[in-house]
């Protein structure tokens, strides 16, 4: 019953919100959030709890007004995620301004492969649709499989009428679908700032001991694939902003362990540069850091899972694609 009524409302929002005036839906969203903010359930205590990590010399009071537009940011994802499909090209192309494109369109022109790889900030799906809309360039991605499986479906069948081929996150059966799309001289996106499975790599991120995926280390290295930072954020206006950042280079030296773990240590020092500056973007609603959370099983010698998922953690905390 309770999958049911989930997929209900998740269908009642795609349903109902594409057909708002865009004015009226940031409206919605921006009074969601506010309600779910004042209400301080656990989500937004743990996106305050981790907002603490990025602003330490916030005071309470700071915390708090942060915690609130953190919300708006979150809500405003929503409220545009809904309504992607129903957007026109000449939209998507509009509604996103990144900076340092030639990173990525240089490495797709050299043939050999991208890889994108981005934290949970502003709202990547856009992001997306603006890579195969205005680059006219299709790429694949991972999602979580989550019950209800019918909820799962519809994120997977929106995301593919965004022109992006979506995998299941199923431990390391994706991984060389993903290889096969790099070799071929493809494009890879993957949300990869939260560890899923039992083998991410621990890194240090904002003066804290963190995991977080190998999968896109991995993949640079196995391929020769360009491996690139993303990270986006709003600002007042209807366009979100973004970057492309520098590619994170294959070591020379060393095993391959030491390399994935000086390639993803990269990742998270890109991704902490962007979420300092843009905090209340990044939409960590759930537990991170190794202090806060509790003792997993050991990974299974051999196998190499992909870690990465295209999912967001909702308003009580849980995951959804």
């Amino acid at each position: 019953m309770k999958e049911r009524l989930t997929d209900g409302l998740y269908g009642l929002g795609w349903g109902a919100v594409r057909t708002l005036p865009e004015p009226a839906a940031r409206a919605l969203g921006r009074g969601i959030a506010d309600v779910a903010w004042r209400q301080r359930g656990k989500g937004v205590q743990r996106l305050e709890a981790n907002l603490a990590r990025v602003v330490p010399d916030a005071g309470p009071r700071e915390l708090r007004e942060l915690s609130r537009a953190g919300m708006r940011s979150y809500l405003r994802y929503w409220m545009e995620s809904f309504r992607l499909p129903a957007w026109s090209k000449d939209r998507i192309r509009g509604g996103f301004a990144p900076a340092d494109v030639h990173y990525l369109t240089d490495g797709l022109a050299a043939g050999k492969g991208v890889i994108l790889a981005l934290p949970h900030m502003g709202n990547y799906d856009l992001a997306g649709a603006w890579v195969t809309t205005k680059l006219e360039t299709p790429f694949t991605t991972v999602a979580e499989r989550l019950k209800p499986e019918t909820l799962y479906d519809r994120f997977v069948a929106y995301r593919e009428s965004l022109g992006m081929e979506v995998l299941p996150h199923t431990g390391g059966a994706a991984f060389g679908t993903l290889a096969r799309r790099l070799r071929a001289g493809g494009l890879v996106c993957l949300v990869a700032d939260r560890d899923l499975s039992t083998s991410g790599v621990e890194v240090e991120f904002f003066g804290e001991r963190t995991r977080m995926p190998a999968g896109p280390a991995m993949l640079a290295q196995q391929t020769g694939a360009l491996l690139l930072p993303v990270t986006l954020w709003y600002d007042d206006t209807p366009v979100m902003q973004g970057r492309v950042h520098p590619p994170v280079p294959v070591p020379a030296g060393g095993d391959r362990a030491s390399r994935t773990s000086t390639m993803t240590q990269a990742l998270a020092d890109a991704y902490a540069s962007g979420i300092a500056a843009h905090p209340r973007d990044w939409h960590m609603l759930q537990r991170l850091w190794l202090a806060d959370l509790t003792p997993r099983p050991a990974a299974i010698p051999g196998v190499a899972p992909v870690d990465t998922v295209g999912s967001r953690p909702d308003r009580s905390g849980t995951e959804n694609p």
